[in-house]
């Protein structure tokens, strides 16, 4: 019977591993103000996991990081995705933001957006709801640096607004 356990303990540690997710869903979310373009550029990390299930969940189909042949479907999934999911206002007025691309980091993925132009941001807001479609525990770090000065915050489902002044 000992033998038994000692055999049985190793095989059961190794099994727990495997498929084994994250117990928390949080992503985070950069916006920085770059003084030279005049842009703001954003950049979001999320597991990889959740971000391929919130798009599979979205758009009704499977997408994987790690395949090559997925590279122009997650290209338009992430930009449709980007456009529904994160909104910029800068004193008082909306600015378009596009989608640059991603980039799979390991376990993660970085999603890059970049705004259009704008002068001497003073009031910035946003809206992030990235991965709220999955999950109703998603927390997403929102840093937002204008100037050098950089102000974070917490959102956590459903809270997705956020509102600094510089």
């Amino acid at each position: 019977m000992k033998n038994f356990w000692l055999f049985l303990l190793p095989v059961l540690f190794l099994f727990s591993f495997s498929e084994a997710k994250h117990p928390y869903h949080v992503g985070s979310v950069e916006i920085n103000y770059n003084s030279k373009s005049k842009t703001f550029e954003i950049t979001g990390r999320f597991f990889l996991d959740d971000l391929e299930n919130a798009l599979g969940k979205k758009y009704g189909q499977s997408f994987h990081f790690n395949d090559p042949k997925y590279k122009a479907q997650l290209n338009e999934a992430l930009r449709k995705y980007c456009s529904e999911y994160f909104k910029l206002k800068t004193n008082n007025q909306f600015l378009k933001v596009d989608f640059v691309g991603y980039e799979e980091d390991h376990e993660s993925v970085n999603v890059y957006l970049e705004s259009e132009g704008v002068q001497n941001p003073r009031k910035v807001e946003t809206a992030v709801s990235f991965l709220y479609n999955l999950f109703d525990d998603q927390i997403n770090i929102v840093h937002i640096i204008v100037n050098d000065v950089r102000k974070s915050e917490k959102l956590t489902y459903p809270n997705r607004y956020l509102y600094q002044q510089f």
